[in-house]
């Protein structure tokens, strides 16, 4: 089945160049971001983000990696999403939140595809320590953290990531992820 150019392209690298990202490419990152449909258009979304080029910023977020990711620090930049809990309009809980962060971060891959960058997002943090080193406030929840850059050479990674970074992309069959009219376990 044919999808679309962006969406075939898109895939999470683990080697990184160290070929610098421009602040207008990552402007425009986070502007695809900021597009993104939310429930009640909240735009629950925070981003903090921090370039190679400003070592202090780019530490501060990647002492936040957890050991097995340590690879993302070779990327130009990094940055962590975080989700606003509440609704702006009644202060209610926002249940939605992750998700609308999912939708603009989905956004927010397509335009650096776009842009011929990559990015490689991780679950592979700790929130607590982010919430701190970067200030994040209560009321507002650390995601996920993601890195971006060029794509770098396999062979700068350990072998086991290498080995994973030079497989072939696999996802589970459509039969396996949707369903018509009711759930179909199998």
């Amino acid at each position: 089945m044919k999808i679309h150019t962006l969406i075939e392209q898109r895939w999470s690298p683990r080697a990184f160049s160290d070929r610098p990202v421009r602040e207008e490419q990552l402007e425009a990152l986070f502007e695809a971001a900021r597009w993104a449909p939310s429930a009640m258009n909240e735009q629950p979304w925070r981003f903090i983000y921090a370039t190679s080029d400003n070592r202090e910023s780019f530490e501060r977020l990647a002492n936040c990696l957890v050991a097995g990711n340590s690879w993302a620090k070779n990327a130009a930049a990094l940055f962590i999403t975080v989700a606003k809990k509440s609704y702006d309009f009644n202060g209610n809980p926002n249940g939605h939140a992750w998700h609308d962060v999912g939708l603009a971060t989905g956004n927010l891959l397509l335009q650096a595809t776009d842009l011929g960058l990559h990015v490689h997002l991780m679950g592979g943090f700790d929130a607590a320590k982010a919430r701190e080193v970067l200030g994040i406030p209560e009321g507002f929840e650390p995601v996920s953290m993601g890195a971006v850059g060029y794509v770098g050479e396999p062979e700068s990674l350990p072998e086991n990531l290498r080995e994973r970074e030079l497989a072939p992309r696999v996802r589970k069959p459509l039969n396996e992820l949707v369903f018509k009219g009711h759930w179909e376990q199998k």
